[in-house]
This record gives structure tokens, sequence and C-alpha cells, in this order.
């Protein structure tokens, strides 16, 4: 075979090569792994590919999918790409709105959705999405009884497959010959953060290259696992996830649930790992807590080696050896204490971790080198096919976040926006020539340039220092110019803030804070204090609470200048909300929308009111809801 050119064509030469003798992937049901080799893996693929035919998709289409990541959906995914269609992925939690705005928009001719829920969700918008021909499932529980012939089932698709391949045996490996690398792969919609998500078409040479670079940084190897949890609407799940798979020939793991990824992944202790800095943050809080809820001696252990590891951390950092003393120190801490907290997370054989999404707070980056996990930061976005600088072995600046993979061209405008530049900028937005025209332009060499949005800088060491968006960067009356996301990202390093929105502007003198308090986490305080409490709003006003991420708020602001500090914050009465569109499904605060629900509040935090009375909806413990009225504290710092 040629040198690959797509997706598929990997897939292809990697069944050649393994055959039966190797697994490709496993999936966990019913308390048991089960594997499958890439031969079976190739019939299960094959199949649904001729069966898609049957069923009259075309090259050059599009198919949308929702549903938990799954082997059918890994199969799915190569097999709408082997007959030249396109894949769209949706968030498993996207409500009907949403599926029927982006199906329709990418004009998708057939659907996947896993289960009842998922089929539900389409059954409900029969009407409104007139191209679909067909929803497929692949989970049958619940729908036994559905007569709808708009649902087919994934093996039912694939039996036309298989008739297909009777009649034309050779069928499949042609469709999969007639690939190009500038074909269309897959178009991954933006969260939406300023208005109606964009579709990004990326080509198979767009996510073949990032391929390309991340593993030439970073090897991947055969006997390595993958396991796959992070949504396959987001871009790194398909590029981390199946195009390592494809072209390194991992092994891919899908979890038995979502609820049990944590438990799956102590299990596979991949060699490999991808996290959401959200996760990051999760996984950080649920450490402390559970330290903090340890035994004596652990928690003397703990206290007394993890200055060890930030020690030896830093050493790392700045390049420099460490001395005998300090070596035996760590290697004691690491059997004592590091290793087994590793092997707690599912770490113990990691080779190279990696955050994305959002900058991580340059204190999580460092906690997690001082218990041994090589984590490090990927820069990028949808529109360059996912991360496009990461940071290399013993070359971290925890201010960073890394530097250019090799082939990607990266510079700055005099206003100081992030350009981006190589084979992973996108093919444009679907159907939307105007905003691509905005977001992408072509210098007097004809090389394509992507307009980030994003503030920051590139340092002598060749290191892109990210700030925050352009649009986002914020000066106060004093002249004083302050990042919200560098604030937000600090502040949630406490394992007691769950989320943070900073508020300032030209109008204003001083920064302020909506914060919203990690309910378990303060819960478990409490409780070990002996607060009692009945609700998220009771115990968001008690005033240990206020004093306890005050306390956080005070470390924070002593980070920053003087005239950046926080100097007003609230306890929100509420966590933001998706579904109330106050966060996009990624999680990405939607500010302006936050800002106009929460004027009132704002408002009084600048005024000098010491409360502001808020009307807000309390699910009690019996799992009744209610509606009251509070009033929400305002805390003044010095």
């Amino acid at each position: 075979m040629n040198e690959p050119q797509t997706i598929p064509q990997h897939f292809l030469q990697k069944v050649q090569k393994y055959g039966d003798t190797k697994t490709a992937v496993r999936q966990k049901e019913l308390g048991i792994w089960k594997g499958y080799t890439w031969q079976e893996s190739y019939e299960q693929v094959k199949n649904f590919a001729l069966g898609l035919i049957a069923l009259g998709l075309q090259r050059g289409e599009q198919v949308a999918s929702i549903g938990d990541n799954d082997r059918q959906y890994l199969w799915a995914f190569l097999a709408v790409q082997a007959v030249g269609g396109a894949n769209v992925g949706l968030y498993t939690d996207a409500i009907p709105q949403e599926i029927e705005y982006i199906v329709n928009h990418c004009d998708a001719t057939l659907a996947l959705a896993k289960d009842q829920e998922q089929c539900d969700k389409f059954l409900e918008l029969k009407d409104q999405l007139p191209k679909v021909k067909k929803i497929i499932y692949w989970d049958e529980r619940g729908l036994w009884d559905y007569e709808d012939d708009w649902l087919i089932s994934f093996a039912e698709v694939q039996a036309l497959g298989r008739e297909l391949a009777q009649k034309e045996p050779d069928r499949f490996e042609t469709e999969v010959a007639l690939g190009q690398a500038d074909d269309l792969g897959m178009i991954c919609y933006t969260s939406g953060t300023t208005g109606a998500p964009k579709g990004v078409m990326l080509s198979h040479n767009n996510m073949l290259a990032v391929g390309h670079m991340a593993f030439t940084v970073d090897p991947r190897y055969d006997t390595d696992n993958h396991v796959s949890f992070m949504p396959m609407g987001w871009i790194a799940e398909p590029i981390f996830g199946i195009v390592a798979h494809v072209m390194t020939g991992m092994i891919m793991d899908f979890p038995e649930e979502p609820e049990t990824v944590r438990e799956n992944v102590r299990e596979i202790a991949p060699e490999n790992l991808l996290y959401g800095a959200r996760l990051w943050d999760s996984m950080l809080g649920s450490i402390q807590v559970r330290i903090n809820d340890s035994t004596w001696l652990n928690r003397k252990l703990y206290d007394l080696f993890l200055p060890v590891g930030y020690e030896m951390a830093e050493k790392k950092f700045r390049g420099e050896p460490a001395e005998t003393g300090l070596k035996i120190k760590y290697k004691l801490g690491d059997r004592l204490v590091f290793q087994p907290l590793r092997a707690q997370l599912g770490m113990s054989r990691i080779r190279s971790a990696y955050t994305a999404g959002a900058v991580l707070s340059p204190d999580h980056l460092r906690f997690y080198h001082a218990i041994g996990v090589n984590l490090k930061q990927i820069y990028g976005s949808t529109e360059v096919t996912g991360g496009v600088t990461v940071h290399r072995d013993g070359d971290i600046k925890v201010a960073s976040v890394g530097k250019p993979y090799p082939g990607v061209e990266m510079k700055t405008t005099e206003e100081g926006e992030l350009l981006i530049s190589g084979p992973t900028v996108m093919q444009g937005y679907y159907k939307n020539p105007e905003a691509t025209a905005k977001d992408i332009f072509v210098d007097d060499d004809g090389r394509r340039w992507f307009r980030t949005g994003d503030a920051g800088y590139i340092d002598e060491d060749g290191h892109v220092i990210f700030q925050d968006r352009v649009k986002n960067m914020i000066k106060l009356a004093n002249g004083e110019v302050f990042s919200p996301q560098f604030i937000e990202g600090r502040l949630k390093f406490s394992p007691y803030i769950r989320d943070v929105m900073t508020v300032g502007g030209e109008t204003h003198d001083f920064v302020t804070a909506l914060i919203i308090m990690d309910f378990d986490n303060v819960g478990r305080w409490a409780e070990k204090r002996g607060i009692g409490y009945t609700t998220f709003v009771d115990l968001s006003q008690k005033p240990e609470v206020y004093a306890l991420v005050t306390e956080a708020v005070q470390e924070v602001n002593e980070t920053l200048p003087p005239g950046a500090r926080l100097r007003r914050f609230v306890l929100m009465h509420k966590e933001f909300d998706a579904d109330e569109a106050e966060m996009t499904r990624s999680r990405k605060l939607r500010r302006n929308v936050l800002v106009d629900k929460y004027g009132d509040i704002i408002e009084a935090m600048y005024s000098g009111a010491d409360s502001v009375e808020v009307v807000a909806t309390v699910t009690y413990q019996d799992g009744s809801e209610g509606v009251m009225e509070t009033a929400v504290k305002i805390a003044t710092l010095d």
C-alpha cells in the first residue's frame, strides 16, 4: 500500500500488519474486559461501512453521532470516513434544540444515537430534520417496543453491509482507496460562546498532520493503551484517540459506563492521558479532600514529602540537577506517598499526561509534577485541529503553554493577538464564508494563517505565553489591565471553589467575582465541623463558608498587582448551568449571559451594599424543589 492519505487507509494498513495477532479494541462489559483484534475490528468497520452505502450514504455527505464512547462509536467513525463521509460529533448532554441546529446546519443525511435517551431526542425532532433518512442505534435496551421505521439498529446496518459484500466483495477496499488527503473527514462545531456554533471543516490531512507532529514530540507505541472517555464532540478525542489508534496501533480501551471512567482508568493504567483542565482541577480537589480525611500517619507522610516533591519539580523546571540528598528523600517519598497516590489515579505507568481546553493554573501544574506526573499543557483550538503547542520533556515553564509543534509557525500582531500557520489550519467554516474570511488570511508568501483571537506572546526561549481572549482582557478605571481567566484559574486551585467569574471594566476601579462553591467538598468540610445545612443555598451563605473562601481569595490576591486584586465577592446561591445557557457544554462561561442575568448582584457589589436579595430554586435532600427568596451576602476584602 502507498503512504496512507486518510484515516481509514491508516486503519487498513494496521489491519494488514496485525490481523488476528494483536488486540485493537477493548471494552468493559458486565465487569469483564472484552478484546477485539484488528481483524475483528476490520470486519465490524467493513460491514457497517457497506451498510451505510446500502442506506444511501453518498461520498461527501455528513453523518451526525451522539452517544457515549463505545467501540461502536469508533467503528462507525472509521466506517463513515471509509466511504467518503464526514463525521459530526454531538455532546451527549445536548438538548433537542442544539441537536436540531447542528444536524440541519451540517446537512447530515444519517445519524447515530446510542440508546433510548438519545433516540428520543431525535424522535422529538423528526419533523424538523427532513434530510435525515435513518437514526442508527447500538444499545437496544428500552427500544424493543419502538416501531418507528426511522430507527434501525447497528446490527441491522451491518447485516445490510454483509449482503452488499457478497455482491461486491472488493467494494470496501475500493471505497477506502478512493480517499484523498484533502477530503473532508470531520466537521467539529465550536462551543458557541458568543453566538451560534460554527462548523469547523477538517480534512484527513489536517487530522493526520496533528498526529505526526504530536507523536514526533511524544511517541506512541503499539503496546500503549488509551482510555477513550473525552467527548467525541470535542476535537481532542478524535485526534488523541482515533487518529493515534490508526497511526500507531495503540489499543483503544472503552469504559463500561461514563460513571466508571476513573475506576477503569485505574484498571488500565494508560501510558498517556489527556484530561480537560476541568478534570485536573476536580481531581486535585478530590486528592486534597481525601488526604484531609485520611489517617494521621498518611497526613503526616503527605505533609512531610509534598514539599520534597515541589523542590524536585522546581529543580526540573529550572533545568538544575538535584542534589544527592534531595534525590534520596524524593525516592523515599515516591515509594511511601507518590507511587500509591499515582496508582489510585490510574497513573502508575504514565509517560506523558496532558491538559487542554483551558489553561491550567501554574499551581496545579507544579502539584502534579511534585507527585511524579509528567503533566504538560497543550494549547490550540478546533480551527487548528486541536493542539498546536505542547511542553517538552525537560523544558516545562509553568507560565507557558509550551512550544509550537514541528511544522507549526506562530507569531503575534501589534495588538498582541496570536496567529497560527501550518498544515493543521482548518479548511474553513461550513456554509459560512464570511466567518472564514474573518478568521483566515493568506500572506504574501501564500501561507494561510488563523487569527486565534487570543492575547499572548512568544518569549525568548520560544515558549508561547497565553494570557486570555483578546476581547476578554479588561482595563479598569485605574488603568490596570487584568486577565479574568488567570484569576479564575488560580481561585479554582482551592478544592472548595468550583466555578468563578471575575468582573471589572473601565467604569470600575476594582475587580469583583461571582464564586460558586464546590458543594460536595464544602459539604464534607461542613459536616466534619458539625455545621448543619439543608440546601445549596443554605450552605453557601454560612459565615464559616464565607471565611473559608475568603482565605482562598486572599492567597490569590497576594500574587496579583494591587490594582488588579479582588476587593469584593459573593458566594452564589446556585451553580452555573449549561441548560440555562450560562455556560457551554464544555463548561466555558458565557460571560455576557452571566453579566445580564446577575446584573443586580454585580451592581450591588460595586454600590457598597452588604447583601442583595435573589429568588432561588432550591432542591431539598428528599429531591423536592421549591422557590425561595434569600439574601446573598457580599464579602469585602482589605
